[in-house]
């Protein structure tokens, strides 16, 4: 349910389990949600610490792309992180993936 707040501040009434969130929200951040059981994520799977962040765990590479620069060649990694589904997969640097998953990488360079 929403609450108005002001002219652009809606207050959500949010389940229990997420009393630790901020129930204020910018109308710029409310979207209209379309009810989708296949996108909704179980609260059990997903660990919050007391600072509202929690850890972003490597799941899998899922594709190895060449962007070129003006001068250079960057190679980026298309990475899929836990509690998160494959259409949210982000491209990464392969250079600070390497650096933060050095064991993931089995030669020099997944473009090899």
């Amino acid at each position: 349910m929403l609450k108005r707040v002001g002219y652009v501040a809606y207050e959500l009434e949010l389940p229990a389990e997420l009393a630790v969130v901020h129930l204020v929200f910018h109308i710029s951040l409310l979207k209209k949600c379309v009810s989708d059981t296949a996108s909704i994520i179980p609260l059990e799977n997903v660990v919050v610490d007391d600072s509202l962040t929690y850890e972003k765990v490597l799941v899998e590479f899922l594709n190895c792309e060449i962007r070129r620069l003006r001068n250079k060649k960057v190679v980026s990694v298309k990475v899929l992180l836990r509690n998160q589904f494959v259409k949210g997969a982000t491209w990464e640097a392969e250079a600070a993936m390497m650096a933060k998953y050095p064991y993931l990488f089995l030669s020099d360079s997944i473009s090899a």
